[in-house]
């Protein structure tokens, strides 16, 4: 379902697309949790809900188990939960924005406003590292994090990673 033509061929190089993987129904303005825990569930409730994962229990392990090795607050207003899943069979994606702020036990102890949460299946690691060097690369462009705080609608969001891909 997630991968039509997330990844696309431009002499010999495979560019990874967030707004081919960020589909409307996997991004949510007006995130309610204040707290890591509390953000996990409600983020994975877009997944689940859909029908993309069955084992909650699973998937809410896999981001404790990387959130244990280091926080995936990892920039100002950002967090990055991430994990593998045996049930997942191409990589999942969902982007959740908080108006009042997030404690997230951030690297730099500030508050999150922005969480991209990252599934990918189990033993095909490309895709997953391809999606988190292209968010890095999009998240370091000055501005862009604002840009998603800010933005009011999943649409405006969507728009916004369209054009700094292009």
């Amino acid at each position: 379902m997630f991968l039509p033509d997330a990844a696309l061929r431009r002499s010999g190089v495979c560019i990874m697309r967030i707004s081919e993987l960020l589909q409307p129904p996997f991004l949510k303005v007006g995130l309610q949790a204040k707290e890591k825990e509390d953000v996990f569930e409600e983020m994975l409730d877009l997944f689940v809900d859909r029908g993309l994962i069955q084992d909650r229990e699973a998937a809410l392990q896999a981001l404790f188990e990387r959130e244990a090795k280091m926080s995936t607050g990892i920039a100002k207003w950002l967090a990055l939960p991430h994990g593998k899943l045996e049930e997942a069979r191409s990589l999942m994606m969902a982007l959740g924005v908080s108006k009042t702020g997030i404690d997230y036990d951030s690297l730099d102890g500030e508050p999150v406003y922005v969480v991209l949460m990252v599934f990918a299946e189990v033993g095909n690691p490309g895709p997953h590292i391809e999606a988190l060097a292209e968010i890095s690369r999009l998240f370091s462009i000055p501005g862009f994090i604002s840009e998603i705080r800010f933005a009011e609608t999943a649409e405006a969001i969507l728009d916004f990673i369209r054009k700094e891909e292009t």
